[in-house]
């Protein structure tokens, strides 16, 4: 039982991390290249879109991990478990005060009441985001060594 806790864990975490990779190396790149206010619509779209599932997604990850350490305790590779779920709560509290707020506001943005420093506030969300996008990549390679 505890293997396929393992397993489910890392592929639930794992495919987190790409969809969040591929916000920020893939997705985000396109929505800027869009020419207009394209690239404003769609990122709005999207902060309503994941805005709503990731929080789910990451406090259900981190449920997984956690679960995982206590049903794990005395088996090999806790210390990388317990590493990795601290990973995940570093995440979440970035994404609380740091990401959540500048998504909170551009989720409702259009191109009629968007600031005038619209772009500079993406601009931060995408750094922090790219900051936290290494922190579950961490967390995610540790867990993978774990199951070994």
């Amino acid at each position: 039982m505890l293997n396929a806790l393992q397993v489910f864990t890392t592929v639930v975490v794992g495919v987190m991390v790409g969809v969040e990779f591929s916000v920020a190396f893939v997705i985000n790149r396109i929505l800027n290249a869009l020419p207009g206010d394209n690239g404003l619509i769609g990122r709005a779209h999207g902060g309503r879109m994941l805005g709503a599932v990731m929080p789910v997604w990451y406090i259900t990850s981190l449920v997984l991990v956690a679960i995982w350490a206590i049903a794990g305790w005395h088996h090999h590779g806790t210390s990388l478990v317990v590493t990795a779920a601290a990973l995940l709560i570093l995440s979440v509290i970035m994404s609380i005060l740091l990401l959540v707020p500048i998504n909170n506001r551009g989720k409702t943005w259009t191109p009629d009441n968007r600031p005038a420093d619209w772009k500079q506030q993406m601009n931060r969300w995408d750094r922090y985001h790219y900051v936290r996008v290494a922190v579950i990549i961490a967390a995610f390679a540790l867990l993978a060594a774990a199951l070994t």
